[in-house]
């Protein structure tokens, strides 16, 4: 008895140590000048209080209301690979005169996007008029953003597993291309299901790799976009997939946290939880949303503002649908729920411009529709009505896809 008298009195002592630690903690913020806090989020904090308010404000810009992003940061061999479907030559006159099109189409374009990822190439691409395209693009309220992982690079003892390089000389790049104009940044690291994959090795790896990189992109001023993707290759059933994912947002967040990386300055880019594109199951869009958002509520902190969806290779058709059926899901969602579309974005333009500059306006017809179509489903407001194009339907799976 005296025992756990004396037990009770000490748990008592600690829980009054603790409202004395939070009570000096809220002094902090308040009139009182208290000399330091007892307890505090970081000993060495990585950011100002300036940084952080930037950060946040960058994140919440991106993902306002019905926006999202356009993914337009294909390498020079990706984006040759779609111009090849449309038998147009990949030159760099060629790539730039398709993403004029994209960037220079009505200024309401800018309700629904709210940010476009770049190539380095197309950073510091101009216009017909001599324009940079970065500058149009901040003309229309919308963010710039560049890719700055540098591509996989196989990890040994793996079953054919990567890791993301571009770690070396991060921060001084991130530095210029701040002073160039970008407010925000994007790194995909590459996880399969496969035989023993992913394994923890590839997880972990990954992980810290991604939380690396968001802590120094925001140490250099730029919003990170944190893209664990676990890719549709395979035969897998969905509720594989959703394990798979949630192993790797549990550990890509409790590497964010070990490396001190502000989640209120930062966006995730995940894969929606469905089926291996080779599995024979096929699931509806609302069997999709409870488990890509089951996921989500079991991993990823309410302090991140934005989930922005890659398409992984669907349809533009279905990518739209999918986002709007998770942004229905009953289920609670605490971050904005949008998209951050390449392929699911550009299709349907690709096919109408074919190449030919007297296909300008039906090409920003067809990219404006399919912006308008996404902006609704991030509001769970889109209507399927039939009309799509066939482009809009086709599949835009690539087996181990690269940008």
């Amino acid at each position: 008895m005296i025992g756990e008298v004396s037990g009770f009195r000490s748990a008592q002592s600690l829980a009054q140590e603790t409202a004395l630690s939070i009570a000096e903690q809220v002094d902090l913020f308040g009139d009182t000048k208290v000399s330091r806090p007892v307890t505090m989020a970081y000993q060495f904090p990585a950011l100002t209080s300036e940084q952080k308010k930037e950060l946040s404000e960058i994140a919440q810009c991106i993902v306002a209301s019905g926006k999202g992003i356009l993914a337009a940061d294909e390498s020079v061999g990706t984006m040759g690979s779609r111009l090849q479907r449309i038998k147009v030559e990949n030159t760099e006159e060629n790539r730039r005169q398709f993403r004029e099109i994209l960037f220079t189409v009505d200024d309401s374009i800018s309700q629904s996007i709210g940010g476009v990822i770049l190539f380095h190439e197309t950073l510091y691409q101009k216009d017909s008029q001599g324009r940079l395209f970065r500058d149009i693009l901040k003309e229309k309220g919308i963010v710039v953003g560049i890719k700055l992982d540098q591509g996989g690079a196989p990890l040994a003892g793996t079953n054919k597993e990567t890791t993301i390089q571009g770690l070396d000389g991060l921060s001084q790049r991130c530095a210029q291309y701040k002073k160039d104009g970008a407010n925000f940044g994007k790194w995909r690291a590459v996880l399969k299901i496969d035989n023993q994959c992913p394994s923890h090795l590839a997880i972990q790896e990954n992980a810290n790799t991604l939380a690396r990189y968001a802590s120094i992109c925001q140490q250099n001023g730029l919003v990170p976009i944190v893209e664990p993707e676990v890719i549709a290759d395979g035969d897998h059933d969905m509720e594989h997939c959703q394990y798979v994912t949630e192993k790797v947002l549990a550990a890509v967040y409790k590497a964010l946290n070990d490396h001190h990386v502000y989640l209120e300055g930062t966006l995730l880019k995940p894969n929606m939880v469905t089926a291996g594109h080779a599995s024979t199951k096929k699931y509806t869009p609302e069997q999709v949303a409870m488990a890509t958002v089951t996921a989500l509520y079991r991993t990823v902190p309410a302090a991140v503002p934005g989930i922005c969806f890659l398409s992984g290779g669907m349809s533009e058709e279905d990518a739209t649908l999918n986002l709007n059926a998770i942004n229905l899901c009953p289920l609670p969602k605490p971050w904005k729920l949008s998209f951050s579309y390449g392929r699911a974005l550009q299709a349907s333009a690709l096919a109408a411009w074919s190449g030919k500059a007297a296909n300008k306006k039906a090409t920003q017809e067809a990219f404006m529709k399919r912006a308008l179509a996404n902006c609704q489903a991030a509001k769970g407001q889109y209507v399927h009505t039939g009309s799509s194009g066939a482009a809009s339907t086709q599949s835009l799976f690539t087996a181990c896809y690269t940008y």
